[in-house]
């Protein structure tokens, strides 16, 4: 495992006091050198990274909030698939656990011998995928030993116009409750509502409708309801390199998510 070895923690976690547990598995940029080595001058700056929401959910942390957030490159490993590498949208192209090619279908990997075996694939699942996975568990299970109901968010974002996977402009608020499977729904329709409200154009699960998190962690006869934000990019940041922040856009759309987890809470019974 040499290879992987590395000294930077794969998340960083603050836990919270409420019953809503925010998860950003996708806004890690760290890639151990040994692995940057071998990748491409198209997936150095890792341009597939779901950035900034760290800031963009700052405001979480005061709704007393738990956050879980992933520090390495979902070029490294992908959280939000499963262990096993099943395409969770049948019949559609998707990136996998250890990704081979960017979004613009741009390869990865210099060599395409370096392309990640089965052995190297484990490993990494061992040191990066599974302590973000226990982590996550772990505190689920703590808030629920504390609270008869409690929200998983799993929070992301995307550049809102990527032709591989959809035609045209993506919605700017993309709820995914699996078709209901993670969620109550009476919670995803209140969510759905609060989108439509607002200034942003809002689905409830349409081209995504949660990722491996929101259907493992989901279930709603426990008391744990998922809901996965697929959020564009556009809304809060610029989309081209260097993807720099926008507080001005941030700003304004900062509002609806505060209503989305206000609302997550509410659902719980829990008041802030």
């Amino acid at each position: 495992m040499k290879r992987h070895q590395t000294m930077e923690p794969p998340y960083i976690f603050h836990p919270g006091y409420a019953p809503l547990l925010v998860s950003i598995p996708h806004a890690g940029t760290f890639i151990p050198e040994a692995l940057r080595a071998r990748l491409t001058p198209a997936a150095q700056p890792v341009p597939d990274t779901d950035w900034h929401l760290a800031q963009l959910y700052d405001f979480a942390k005061a709704l007393g909030a738990s956050i879980l957030l992933a520090t390495h490159s979902r070029y490294v490993v992908d959280l939000n698939r499963p262990p096993d590498n099943q395409n969770l949208y049948p019949g559609q192209d998707t990136t996998g656990l250890c990704p081979v090619d960017t979004f613009d279908k741009e390869a990865l990997y210099q060599d395409p011998a370096d392309v990640p075996k089965a052995q190297e694939v484990e490993e990494r699942k061992s040191i990066y995928w599974q302590p973000y996975h226990d982590q996550l568990l772990r505190e689920l299970e703590r808030l629920r030993s504390k609270f008869d109901q409690v929200v998983l968010w799993d929070a992301h974002s995307i550049r809102s116009v990527v032709p591989r996977f959809f035609v045209g402009r993506l919605p700017d608020m993309n709820l995914g409750t699996a078709n209901g499977d993670s969620c109550a729904s009476v919670l995803g329709n209140r969510l759905l509502s609060i989108g439509q409200a607002s200034a942003y154009s809002t689905v409830l699960n349409g081209r995504f409708k949660g990722g491996y998190i929101t259907r493992h962690y989901g279930q709603p006869s426990r008391g744990i309801d998922a809901v996965q934000l697929e959020m564009t990019q556009i809304t809060y940041m610029n989309e081209e390199p260097p993807f720099a922040y926008r507080p001005d856009r941030a700003q304004d759309v900062k509002p609806c998510l505060k209503a989305f987890l206000l609302a997550a809470l509410e659902h719980t019974g829990y008041r802030p």
